[in-house]
């Protein structure tokens, strides 16, 4: 079934088999993508899109469309995933900004560095810093949004965002030198 997202979700909320596949169709790729970057493995984010498309199909009634479907879909997968990960975030030490100092690293650029070798780096951050660059720099929401929603002070936030770079940056420098004949 194709068509608009109007039609898919009318689709669904009459019962529609062919339409949920077909939405799921529509926003699985991208939504994985998502899901790939707050959890730490292929399995965890499988089940993560699987848990979110379950909500999705269930509250679809709440849509009411003053979003994009595809933006409403994607605040459900974050707060499946977020809700996936938060157990874990509380088993790492997560310091606040006034006990350590902030990293004010040069930038670097990223251009010998490929799409897929950048996520792969940031995957490989520890759980909560992975968690709050990917909230920061890639969805887009402001320290005390990310504070709020992970219930950890705003301070940090910007604590845990200026370790995840300064580990990319290390990540960036380690694979220079690689490419470049260094150690």
């Amino acid at each position: 079934m194709t068509g608009s997202d109007e039609d898919l979700i009318e689709g669904c909320r009459k019962g529609s088999r062919s339409a949920q596949y077909a939405l799921y169709q529509r926003y699985s790729k991208a939504m994985y993508a998502i899901c790939l970057r707050y959890t730490k493995s292929v399995p965890e984010a499988e089940d993560v899109l699987q848990e979110a498309f379950v909500k999705v199909f269930s509250k679809l009634d709440s849509f009411k469309g003053q979003s994009t479907l595809g933006y409403w879909i994607k605040r459900i997968v974050i707060n499946t995933a977020l809700n996936y990960q938060r157990s874990k975030l509380y088993l790492y030490p997560m310091v606040d900004v006034e006990t350590t100092t902030e990293w004010f690293g040069t930038e670097n650029t990223i251009s010998n560095c490929s799409h897929h070798e950048l996520l792969e780096m940031i995957s490989e951050l520890p759980d909560g810093s992975r968690v709050i660059f990917n909230l920061y720099a890639i969805e887009g929401y402001k320290h005390h949004e990310i504070a709020s929603i992970l219930e950890i002070s705003e301070g940090t936030s910007k604590s845990q965002y200026a370790r995840a770079k300064q580990l990319l940056q290390e990540k960036l420098q380690q694979k220079e030198r690689v490419n470049y004949g260094g150690v």
